[in-house]
């Protein structure tokens, strides 16, 4: 085989592969934080203060504690209303609301 051809051939499986890598990525959908939508000990790590990490969220829909979830979902999960009756909404940035005593 000559030198053409193997260029040719290995620029043709590296084309492949990037293209495969993508369609997977794609596939897979994009993922952001959303703060406050996470049962108690079901957050995902890097949580708000009173936990430190995976699974240390300590009451459900705690505001500091995150989870991921699918790009542009978090605000219009559906959740239960507060005790107050007051709609608890999902966020990209960290809440004051539900956080343990």
């Amino acid at each position: 085989m000559s030198n053409m051809m193997k260029t040719v051939a290995i620029a043709g499986a590296v084309t492949a592969a990037l293209a495969a890598q993508a369609t997977t990525a794609q596939a897979a959908g994009a993922k952001e934080k959303c703060f406050g939508v996470a049962l108690a000990g079901e957050n995902d790590c890097a949580a708000g203060e009173g936990t430190t990490c995976k699974g240390t969220s300590k009451v459900d829909y705690q505001g500091n504690a995150w989870t991921l979830v699918d790009e542009g979902t978090c605000t219009e999960i559906d959740l239960p209303e507060m005790a107050d009756g007051t709609e608890r909404r999902g966020s990209p940035e960290p809440l004051d609301r539900d956080l343990p005593a």
